[in-house]
């Protein structure tokens, strides 16, 4: 049994939690199922790893340059409280559920590829962190109830596979809006809030004379021109926000507090701001590597699932994380972040003020890194049907949905409840605080609950699949699709984002052409 477990283990932690190596894996299926050449398959998937591992380098780059922020935001306010983190609450349930989120992992990932094989949600969930995440909240949820360990892991499996398929299916409406084909889907456990800011777009974008622009078509002057560069007004929107904080936080707490904001400190006041001004400077340097990385892996991946279509599920596409969509809206993505920021802060006064002192509900901390990614998604969500109105309305509903709900999720996590985080993203505060409230009934009525959760789920998964998707229907039909704010992309013969060809509802079978990828 130990060894069944450690092998259950190792797939887990060092292969189908490691983004880059599952989507190498499926892409060398894909290849190697369109009966590529052996050089072309290990090339095609090595790329594709590098491709995923340069995302991972750019997070990795975004979150150290956050950290000072965050830092400083604390000592600017005085504001204390629950910090999410979707790593560090899994890190801590792994020590006690190791193995049971590994099976629940596994087979779950069968669960989805036989959903997608023979249901109409053909899509085959790769963001594999996200997975595990997922696998360990319906661990930390189910076993605590009470239940056997076989009943725990069967029920979280089969959970955890119609997410996979449904939430993707869900969200494609919306994410099709944003990409103009079926060629990806959006593959990541924050889809409540990329639906909600689509929504608020819908409703704040006008129509008409009274429609609001998109966030890409920004007229400035001639000596302001250089902004339209997403890299360079991303870096110095961010410098000037760490500046600022930074002389908040040193005004009010002093230089000797304000200089531990950086992990070797500071020397004197002007290395303090001039760390400040640098760390800004590469956040934009991490988006950067983010965007080179979402294309380096959609040149090899989208093709290859011409193969995983053909052979393994008819008409499958791939859902990927959420940087998949940054590349359709950068400008988007900043006014995102900020704006989802706000709405955190906004929700964590009403907190403080309002429902932690009458219900004693978490005070919840916005936390960078999930403001960043589901933010930013957002804000090209939200642009999408709404425009920049849209993009900032969009984006602060994401920020309240993702500071609310991880404050009520603590109360369904029992012990882990008091381990000062908890999830950051949507998908998983929603569907924990379901269950949650379904195990609390217990027995055969908890199970019953459950199991209508998880039918619910897939129902608004196939309704969204049926009447939505396969019937086309546009959320936003009298905007014109949103234009990228570099024009044209560096493939000369890709045309300009945002003109209206239409593309096939699924990936055209395995050897024909693909059509062009719609990213600047």
């Amino acid at each position: 049994m130990n060894t069944v477990l450690t092998i259950a283990n190792f797939l887990v932690n060092e292969i189908l939690s490691v983004p880059a190596f599952l989507i190498g894996i499926i892409t060398a299926v894909g290849l190697a199922a369109m009966k590529r050449g052996a050089g072309k398959v290990v090339g095609g998937a090595i790329k594709a790893t590098l491709g995923f591992l340069l995302i991972g380098a750019g997070a990795g780059l975004v979150s150290s340059s956050l950290e000072p922020l965050g830092a400083m935001i604390t000592g600017a306010t005085g504001a204390k409280g629950v910090v999410p983190t979707n790593e560090a609450i899994v890190g801590i349930a792994q020590n006690e559920f190791g193995g049971q989120v590994a099976w629940i992992m596994i087979l779950g990932f069968v669960v989805s590829l036989v959903l997608a094989r023979f249901t109409p949600l053909s899509y085959v969930f790769l963001t594999g962190h996200h997975v595990l995440f997922m696998a360990t909240l319906l661990t930390m949820v189910l076993a605590p109830s009470g239940y056997p360990t076989w009943v725990v892991i069967v029920f979280g499996a089969a959970l955890l596979g119609i997410a996979m398929v449904s939430l993707p299916a869900i969200a494609h409406p919306w994410t099709r809006r944003i990409t103009g084909d079926d060629s990806i889907a959006i593959g990541h456990f924050g889809t409540a809030g990329y639906v909600v800011s689509g929504c608020v777009g819908k409703l704040v974008g006008g129509k008409g004379k009274k429609m609001s622009a998109s966030s890409e078509e920004l007229k400035l002057p001639e000596g302001l021109r250089f902004l339209r560069d997403s890299m360079v007004a991303t870096a110095l929107s961010m410098a000037l926000m760490y500046v600022i904080l930074a002389v908040l936080f040193i005004a009010r707490a002093g230089s000797q507090e304000a200089f531990k904001a950086f992990p070797n400190g500071a020397a004197n006041v002007g290395n303090y701001l001039m760390q400040a001004v640098t760390q800004g400077l590469e956040f934009g340097v991490a988006v950067a590597v983010i965007l080179f990385g979402v294309r380096t892996i959609l040149g090899e991946l989208v093709p290859a699932f011409q193969g995983i279509a053909a052979k393994v599920v008819p008409g499958a596409i791939p859902a990927l994380d959420a940087p998949i969509v940054f590349p359709y809206a950068q400008n988007a993505v900043l006014i995102g972040f900020l704006s989802s920021f706000v709405g955190g802060l906004v929700s964590l006064a009403v907190l403080s003020i309002w429902l932690n002192p009458m219900f004693g509900v978490a005070l919840i901390m916005p936390g960078l890194v999930p403001h960043f990614f589901t933010g930013g998604a957002a804000g090209v969500y939200g642009n999408a049907t709404g425009g920049r109105r849209g993009a900032i309305l969009g984006a602060f509903a994401n920020g309240l949905v993702i500071t609310f709900l991880p404050a009520f999720l603590l109360d369904v996590l029992g012990s882990f409840g008091k381990a000062n985080t908890t999830f950051g993203d949507a998908d998983f505060g929603w569907i924990g605080l379901l269950l949650g409230w379904s195990t609390k009934a217990g027995g055969i009525l908890g199970l019953i609950l459950l199991s209508l959760v998880g039918l619910a789920i897939f129902g608004a998964g196939l309704f969204s699949q049926k009447k939505l998707v396969n019937t086309h229907w546009d959320p936003t039909p009298h905007r014109p699709v949103p234009v990228s704010n570099s024009a044209v992309s560096a493939d000369k013969s890709q045309p300009v984002v945002g003109t209206k060809t239409k593309y096939p509802k699924v990936l055209p079978p395995a050897g024909a052409p693909l059509p062009p990828a719609p990213l600047s």
